[in-house]
């Protein structure tokens, strides 16, 4: 049990909102004024109170920390991905916080076998291009967010954040001399690229909303002040990216919503010229392009959703794009085409049925996809590394609940599937002793919700007797959370914990209509399936409520804080990272980051009565109950997160402690939405909260 002492008390200091003739006074909004030296003051009384609480469990949180440790491959280096006449590969050292990005020369111009790398070989010709660890010398926080060689190997771009906030600084340095260019663009956007021939720098910027908005062409050796304004995006719901296509022959600027995108084409010979539009905007089409060249005309294929579900892959001229098209692979309801990568000679095309995301070989003259087979049940699976345009193989990630993390090429000649490394796990780990299945559970309105399952065998098959749960979820912006390995869950697991996924609806693992069904004003399935979830797994005899802590983090996080609300009864703790608490305050004021963006997800409360009234039912902020136990609460946030900001679950907790509920705030003084930076404090991170809910399943014994 944890030891109970006096929490804190955040001053009330009442402010008056009113929207559509509704008045609600808010006690604790003046914890927004980040720079308000009270407010910190009581975010540091809070994490001394949390620290207080929880420190009966350090010696747990150690051992955790120990067991990540011990199981992973601290010294090791990831596959090498061919571009150019070099191989590039990633490093990471023991006791070292940060990766190190590094290259060798092909053996040959045939040489599409990657080298065999050992962490205790040399490898011969190797270069060390950006050590992450001598870059985040000085700062508590560090992040890579660009990062790019150009086509011949000369020169190297790197953007970096140390301050948590997702704005990087670009750099570039000489790879030859190793000397750093005078090149330094500040307060970019992730994703800063070379043009093919390595002359400029494509970056992007965001607006006071962090909203990424601006496109930029910087030539290298001149003044960042005369950067050329390659596209500018007005319209507050739209967010703009670019970067070039596989070929190298255009640059892709691609704008979107929610529900609606936009693309425009560049000629990559001539970045100055004025960019083509490929399809007009139309409120709630999306589409994106893909470039190749079919019998010596370039083409586009263009996978789209007009009157189509769950979308369909066209194809265009790219000298007359909103000209004739023809369906390549037509709609099909149920089969939700994710995204299509062209090669020179064939295309990758990603597709979800059934829950699981699959890959076929799109062959471009008859259209046929070949898809890529696996073994087990449950697995993720995705194109990984693939820069080159004419590849005889193809870089695939896979795994599953139990299978690492697992990198393999696909030789198209042949259909061989080329293991070139199993993430290790130290310690004896066998996939066998762990077992995965998938469960349906029926929801309020019959519709039947997938859940995903992984469990330790010794302990029994799940379902056999009620074990400790973990249930995770998300339901939002059409993600979907696919099978995926994790070492830190072995801890939870190996303590006869069941980890379970409700792929709730406002996902996307069960195609296009599943998320529609769990956005909007049909939000509320979200929590409600949640919610039903459970209650399936404890009629069903996996686990009980006093034995079932649940987790979600960001938009998971306001699914937490609206099931405490809604059922508190079926849990014994949650866990809400960086959660999304105060939805309706955050949705009502547009000056907020990424705000309007959001009014395609959410509803825009601001203009609309009916979405008003009806996040306000639902907002967890809004919603806390007097009269009810609470189940234990641990809310994480960060300081510096721009996507939910800080306040949101600090205003949060406070609500919640006025209606006597047992609920924990830490706040990372010094991280962004992502949280801590550098593995080895992700991994204390992680062991804080796992041990947290271990405390509240009674299991920090042994």
């Amino acid at each position: 049990m944890t030891t109970r002492i006096p929490a804190p008390v955040a001053d009330s200091r009442p402010v008056v909102r009113t929207h559509h003739g509704d008045s609600v006074e808010d006690r604790y909004e003046w914890l927004r004024a980040k720079d308000d030296p009270a407010v910190i003051a009581h975010l540091e009384t809070e994490n001394a109170y949390t620290e207080a609480r929880t420190a009966h469990l350090e010696p747990l949180r150690t051992r955790i920390f120990d067991e990540i440790k011990s199981r992973t491959l601290e010294t090791d280096l990831s596959v090498p991905v061919r571009r150019g006449d070099w191989w590039y590969y990633g490093r990471t050292v023991e006791g070292q916080q940060y990766g190190i990005q590094c290259r060798a020369p092909l053996a040959s111009v045939d040489d599409w076998t990657p080298p065999q790398l050992s962490p205790e070989v040399e490898v011969p010709g190797e270069q060390v291009l950006l050590d992450g660890n001598v870059e985040a010398e000085g700062n508590d926080f560090f992040s890579l967010g660009s990062f790019e060689v150009t086509a011949d190997g000369a020169r190297m771009l790197y953007g970096i954040d140390v301050a948590g906030d997702e704005r990087y600084t670009v750099r570039v340095r000489d790879l030859s001399t190793g000397e750093q260019l005078p090149d330094e663009i500040p307060g970019t956007f992730a994703g800063a690229t070379f043009s093919p021939d390595g002359r400029f720098i494509v970056y992007t910027t965001m607006d006071d909303a962090w909203r990424p908005d601006t496109v930029w062409l910087h030539e290298l050796g001149t003044p960042v002040g005369d950067d050329a304004k390659l596209f500018h995006e007005p319209d507050e719901k739209y967010w703009v990216g670019a970067d070039f296509t596989r070929s190298d022959r255009y640059l892709m600027i691609g704008l979107g919503s929610s529900i609606t995108s936009e693309e425009w084409i560049v000629d990559a010979a001539d970045l100055r010229s004025q960019p083509r539009l490929v399809w007009p905007r139309r409120e709630g089409v999306e589409y994106s392009s893909s470039h190749a060249v079919i019998d010596g005309d370039d083409v586009l294929f263009v996978l789209h959703n007009d009157h189509a579900l769950d979308f369909e892959l066209a194809r265009v001229s790219a000298d007359d794009p909103a000209g004739e098209r023809s369906v390549v692979i037509a709609h099909e309801p149920g089969r939700r085409l994710l995204g299509l990568s062209t090669f020179r000679d064939w295309g990758v095309l990603g597709y979800r049925r059934g829950g699981l995301e699959q890959l076929g070989l799109l062959d471009y003259a008859t259209g046929a996809v070949t898809e890529l087979a696996f073994d087990e049940e449950l697995y993720s699976v995705g194109t990984a590394g693939n820069p080159e345009w004419a590849p005889p193989v193809i870089r695939i990630a896979y795994g599953s609940f139990v299978t690492p993390n697992t990198v393999a090429d696909y030789e198209v000649a042949t259909g061989a599937l080329l293991e070139r490394k199993r993430q290790p796990v130290l310690g004896g780990y066998d996939p066998a002793d762990y077992g995965q299945a998938r469960v349906w559970a029926p929801a309020h309105d019959g519709t039947l919700i997938p859940v995903s399952l992984v469990y330790k065998r010794s302990f029994g098959e799940a379902g056999e007797a009620p074990r400790p749960l973990h249930l995770y979820g998300y339901g939002s912006y059409e993600h979907s959370i696919d099978p995926g390995f994790s070492v830190a869950r072995l801890s939870m697991l190996d303590r006869g914990v069941v980890f379970a996924v409700a792929h709730v609806r406002g996902g996307g693992e069960m195609g296009r209509q599943w998320y529609e069904d769990g956005k909007l004003l049909r939000k509320r399935n979200t929590f409600t399936d949640f919610d039903d979830v459970a209650r399936h797994l404890i009629g069903e005899g996996y686990t009980t409520a006093d034995r079932l802590v649940a987790e979600g983090g960001s938009a998971g996080g306001l699914l937490m804080g609206a099931v405490a609300n809604i059922a508190p009864e079926l849990y014994a703790g949650i866990v809400a990272d960086v959660p999304f608490v105060d939805a309706l305050t955050t949705i009502l004021d547009p000056s907020l980051p990424l705000t309007v963006i959001e009014w395609d997800e959410w509803g825009d409360p601001l203009h609309s009565p009916a979405v008003y009234a009806y996040m306000k039912s639902y907002s967890p902020y809004e919603n806390v109950r007097e009269g009810v136990e609470y189940p234990r609460i641990l809310a994480v946030t960060s300081l510096n997160d721009t996507r939910v900001l800080y306040v949101e679950p600090a205003k949060w907790v406070a609500r919640l402690r006025e209606v006597g509920a047992d609920a924990l705030l830490k706040c990372e003084m010094v991280a962004g939405h992502g949280g801590v930076s550098g593995r080895y404090n992700a991994w204390r991170e992680r062991a804080f909260e796992l041990a947290w809910m271990l405390d509240v399943l009674g299991l920090t014994e042994g």
